[in-house]
């Protein structure tokens, strides 16, 4: 009987959950006044001309062109990210080097300063270097490790694992890059997996930073896209085709997050365990 109640009561707060998802995909093709008057979720009816509507867009260019400037950002941003990170958290948990410590709580400390603070002096360094309107400010800083988050994440886990790996390897011929990517990468795979991710969907979520740093509506990604879509006015407006935007936007994140769901959630879970 308790089995029963409890999956009633998740069965429920499941629904209440994921209704916001499907009033989302439903008002994609309703009318304004459907959209304004009920929430309900299912349409009167369903016209998928809409989402033909939303492709084109209001703008010259259709929303594969601003899907391919989207992960002309989040690919590199997301190698690089995987890439310095797992290199600074190795550094830190793996070697002993002079001012670690200080090093250490200065990487902790940039974790908790706003991003907000660091845009301007940003802006002006990419100005001066006559690097704006390109996508090199949105994904250089990530080679040199700029989520602070990631690198303390990857951290907790090389910790965790037992440095007699590393001996063994070392016995047997292998280097300080071999003991990293043959021995210790396998074992983090899966805090691997979430970085990839949490930086795929803070990328494509972006809105600011492209905002600041793009000022070609032809190199937009999505995010100011739909903004630019948005902001337009006029007679016989409809709001479908940008939540049918958004709809279509939210695809490539879905995907990611259901084909790496696994190693996500044991990631997660297991940075949270010590010893």
């Amino acid at each position: 009987m308790k089995k029963i109640f409890l999956y009633i009561v998740l069965t429920t707060i499941g629904i209440f959950m994921i209704y916001p998802l499907l009033w989302l995909v439903g008002a994609s093709f309703k009318t304004n006044d459907e959209i304004f008057s009920s929430i309900w979720f299912m349409p009167e009816r369903f016209d998928f001309s809409v989402y033909k509507r939303a492709w084109e867009t209001v703008t010259p260019y259709s929303m594969g062109h601003y899907f391919i400037n989207t992960f002309m950002i989040i690919i590199p941003k997301t190698f690089f990210s995987l890439i310095s990170s797992t290199l600074v958290a190795y550094g830190f948990a793996r070697f002993e080097f002079p001012m670690k410590k200080f090093f250490f709580a200065m990487l902790m400390g940039a974790m908790f300063m706003p991003s907000i603070v660091t845009i301007m002096p940003t802006y002006l360094l990419w100005g001066k270097i006559h690097l704006l309107d390109t996508y090199i400010p949105l994904t250089v800083p990530s080679l040199f490790a700029a989520e602070g988050v990631f690198v303390f994440m990857i951290f907790q886990f090389i910790k965790n694992v037992p440095k007699e790996f590393d001996d063994a390897a070392r016995i047997d011929g292998c280097g300080t890059l071999g003991i990293l990517f043959y021995i210790l990468v396998p074992c983090i795979s899966p805090v691997l997996v979430s970085v990839g991710i949490f930086s795929f969907l803070w990328t494509v979520n972006d809105f600011l930073n492209p905002l600041i740093m793009i000022s070609s509506v032809e190199k937009y990604p999505l995010s100011l896209a739909l903004r630019l879509s948005s902001d337009s006015t006029g007679d016989g407006y409809e709001q479908c085709k940008i939540i049918a935007m958004s709809v279509m936007g939210l695809i490539p994140s879905a995907a990611v997050f259901a084909i790496g769901q696994k190693k996500f959630v044991s990631g997660i879970t297991a940075g949270g365990i010590s010893g």
